[in-house]
């Protein structure tokens, strides 16, 4: 009802953490433009006892019904009203277990289970916790009282007004009033919570759970440096008193910004010395800093409808990555964007079945399997792209301008381009609206003649396409003479087909230097392509250049437009190649082509092992305390990837640590999991058994996590069969799709995987849906292969009745044709090329 607002929220609240239930009373101030004598508030799940209009001293009745389909209480109301007037509704609910709305976690402490009880409710589950008008655009301020048992500590999203003792073991904890907020921000949790706070800054704490204190410093230490990080960029102050980052055993997704109380994963939070890798260093600090940006973007502008949530997750995304390289310039992070943000959008924005970025629907754009890689990695990318476009500085004072005018308000996408345009006096608008509005990204096919370079474009997928779409695209080339002058020319093509000057001795061109489109490249000249090999094999080219070359090549190769014979001789180009991104992006092609091609394993095999092996001489197998984190991932990766192809080198290596980490050694946190992987691989059962007595006994998240992905590796179906029962049976729903994510990428667990995942699926469809949309887009493309008119025919049968996953599974579905149809083109090169 778009002529009524909330302007305030007063919520009292009781959760009792033992019979997981909970009562609450909500004060909603609501103004109308307009008479009503009938309002509607959603809820869910949410019993209501009395609602009533107050006046003066006393509450007036009204009528009600839930319309359970709308998730809404509607309100018959004593008398017309126009103006403000203040509903007062009571209500009683339960802490559910499900990870959404008001839900409950649990620990063990001396052998015994505790609870604590949280909020998560992006996007539309404030409902669940107490009536309200849930959608972003109707922000109003909160007060919040929260009673609960003397001894539990009580968090919200401001800071605790006051503490006070009941007389009967209760206690009250009363919340400074919050700035302006959308519902999906709004924040309580209860339980045994710790805080922790660096000296010198009294804003930032760290809240974990009992005995976790240790592990607490670094992401304390990095939030405080990205809160000052943001304040400064953004030349806005953080509005609130204190910001909490808050520990949780049980969570569907990695973080979630609430305003003021961001909730966290505890892996993603917590630092274990001896256990959390480099590379998981580095992401407790960019997930830290993604969510700090949300209080900017996202909290204080907040998107005017659900369409423009890109408006969160991509900045957050992009600046998440550029706060880490501020503070850790020599970590590589723009190495790391490129590779797990930028390369991960690409693949999933080549799929026919697909959004664009601004997704239509406005109600509900649920962030899932088939969203995420488009709002958060092809949205960063995208802002990546506008970011080298217009400049640093006119990048900086359009975001700065655009944050101030609509501070505690709402904001659409047009919004944006209308202060980056008015900074950078640039056609952003023109741009963005190409990139933003419609799904996909462009092939750009380029040949020369003379000095004219001759560039269409028509839109890149895996599989054939009759699309017409353009876009206005942000062209950077990289032009080489004779005598090895380099001249770096910007144009934009915004037509199907145009022609462009090249300088009059160029003898090498490179399409996207430095990688800063979102766009594929098809160079169409024998004698260019045969340039730009030499100029990878000097290493004239940047790293990210030379992966780009890599990517595009892997690119067409996966769709069938070239032979793996003709990839195979252009990775000879890359025999000295040292840098991260190249290596890890062939190190990634070799496997998955060694995976998919089951006919042609032994063949590929012969091919990988020689050069994972070379890469893994050349990094050294044994971690070095002081080397780049990029190094460290990159062995992780590769030693597993290797010793699972069937490397005698990486299987003894990873054979010999293993021993030394059952015997009770220390083992280097950058090749842990790596490590445990190839010990499942070689000790089936005796591994089993180790792994599962560690899983039973750690109290570090992360090691649990390393545990999970191990479980993954065994080579024994009878292991195997063994694993997946313990999966189901034994390990929370929050991690389950972990070690399943895991055994789709070794053949000998993969044709196991599906008669699992029927066997199970009445209780798979009871995880939280994130989680039961990880496993069929991990499970379906890779199994499929085995049985793909099996399981297209049981998701044509699912889908005729359920809605539940339907994204992912279309998804899953496409990439399993992607999988088969790169069989069919191998055979097809083989009998013919």
């Amino acid at each position: 009802m778009s002529g009524i607002h909330p302007t305030h929220y007063r919520i009292t609240l009781e959760p009792d953490l033992e019979r997981f239930q909970f009562s609450g009373t909500a004060e909603i101030t609501l103004e109308t433009e307009f008479s009503v004598d009938e309002i509607a508030l959603n809820a869910i799940d949410l019993t209501v006892t009395t609602c009533g209009v107050r006046r003066a001293a006393a509450i007036v009745p009204c009528l009600l019904s839930l319309d359970l389909k709308k998730e809404a209480l509607k309100i018959r109301l004593p008398e017309a009203i126009c103006g403000q007037f203040v509903l007062v509704i009571t209500y009683q609910g339960q802490i559910n277990d499900s990870m959404a709305g008001f839900y409950r976690s649990s620990f063990v402490q001396e052998g015994r289970r505790q609870f604590v009880a949280v909020t998560q409710f992006q996007e539309s589950d404030a409902r669940r916790a107490f009536p309200c008008v849930d959608h972003p655009a109707r922000k109003a301020t909160f007060d919040i009282e929260i009673i609960v048992n003397a001894g539990l500590f009580a968090v919200s999203n401001a800071a605790v007004k006051t503490l006070q003792a009941l007389g009967d073991g209760r206690q009250r904890f009363v919340f400074e009033t919050t700035p302006k907020m959308s519902t999906y921000l709004v924040f309580w949790g209860v339980g045994d919570f710790k805080r922790f706070q660096k000296a010198g800054e009294k804003r930032v704490s760290v809240l974990t759970l009992p005995g976790m204190a240790p592990y607490a410093g670094f992401g304390l230490d990095f939030g405080c440096d990205a809160l000052e990080f943001c304040e400064k960029y953004f030349g806005i102050a953080y509005p609130f008193s204190k910001l909490d980052l808050i520990a949780i055993p049980d969570f569907a997704f990695g973080a979630m910004e609430n305003w003021g109380a961001i909730t966290f994963r505890e892996n993603l939070l917590l630092r274990y010395p001896g256990i959390t890798s480099k590379s998981g260093e580095g992401r407790i600090c960019e997930i830290i800093a993604h969510e700090i940006v949300h209080q900017w973007f996202g909290n204080l502008v907040t998107p005017s409808d659900w369409k423009y949530l890109w408006l969160n997750e991509s900045f957050a995304t992009y600046f998440g990555y550029g706060i880490v390289d501020h503070y850790h310039p020599d970590w590589g992070i723009w190495d790391q964007f490129l590779y797990g943000q930028t390369a991960v959008a690409m693949s999933r924005d080549a799929l026919i079945e697909n959004f664009p970025i601004e997704i239509p629907g406005g109600e509900h754009v649920v962030i899932n399997a088939s969203t995420a890689p488009i709002i958060y990695s092809k949205g960063g990318s995208i802002l990546r792209q506008i970011h080298g476009y217009i400049g640093e500085h006119h990048f900086q004072d359009g975001l700065q301008q655009y944050l101030k005018m609509h501070a505690y308000a709402c904001a659409a996408s047009d919004d944006l381009w209308q202060a980056l345009e008015t900074a950078s006096k640039l056609p952003v608008t023109r741009i963005m609206k190409s990139w933003i509005e419609q799904p996909g990204f462009p092939l750009l096919e380029a040949h020369r003649e003379g000095r004219m370079l001759i560039i269409a474009q028509h839109r890149f997928t895996y599989l054939p396409n009759d699309s017409d779409q353009t876009w206005i695209v942000p062209v950077t080339i990289a032009a080489l003479s004779s005598s090895g002058k380099s001249t770096h020319l910007n144009m934009v093509l915004d037509q199907p087909r145009q022609t462009f000057d090249l300088p009059e001795d160029t003898a090498v061109y490179k399409i996207n230097a430095g990688q800063t489109g979102c766009y594929r490249v098809r160079y169409q000249d024998p004698s260019n392509l045969k340039a730009l090999g030499t100029a990878i094999r000097n290493k004239t080219f940047s790293p990210e250049d030379r992966w780009g070359l890599h990517a595009d090549f892997s690119a067409l190769l996966t769709r069938g437009d070239a032979s793996l014979e003709a990839y195979l001789e252009f990775l000879r180009h890359f025999e000295d190649e040292d840098a991260f991104l190249p290596l890890v992006s062939i190190a990634d092609t070799l496997f998955h082509f060694w995976l998919v091609l089951e006919d042609r394993r032994r063949h590929m095999s012969d091919a990988a092992i020689p050069r994972l092996e070379s890469i893994l001489d050349q990094i050294g197998y044994a971690p070095h305390p002081d080397e780049a984190y990029t190094r460290a991932m990159l062995r992780d990766q590769v030693l597993w990837q290797a010793a699972l192809i069937g490397s005698p080198a990486a299987t003894d290596f990873g054979r010999r640590q293993f021993a030394r980490l059952k015997a009770g050694d220390a083992v280097s946190p950058d090749i842990l999991k790596s490590v445990m992987q190839i010990g499942a691989l070689t000790d089936g059962q005796q591994a089993f058994e180790w792994l599962e007595k560690r899983y039973r006994e750690s109290g570090s998240e992360q090691e649990r996590v390393n545990v999970l992905v191990a479980l993954g590796g065994f080579s024994e179906k009878a292991v195997i069969a063994k694993a997946l029962d313990y999966v189901i049976h034994q390990v929370p729903a929050r991690n389950q799709f972990i070690p399943i994510v895991s055994m789709s990428t070794n053949p000998t667990a993969i044709p196991l995987l599906w008669d699992w995942y029927t066997a199970n699926i009445t209780k798979i469809e009871t995880f939280h849906p994130l989680l039961h949309e990880r496993l069929i887009t991990a499970i379906v493309p890779s199994a499929g292969i085995y049985r793909p008119d099996e399981i297209r025919a049981y998701f044509i049968n699912y889908l005729s009745h359920s809605e539940k996953a339907k994204d992912a599974i279309k998804l899953a579905l496409e990439k399993l044709e992607i999988n088969l149809q790169t069989r069919k083109a191998a055979r097809a090169w083989e009998l013919h090329g």
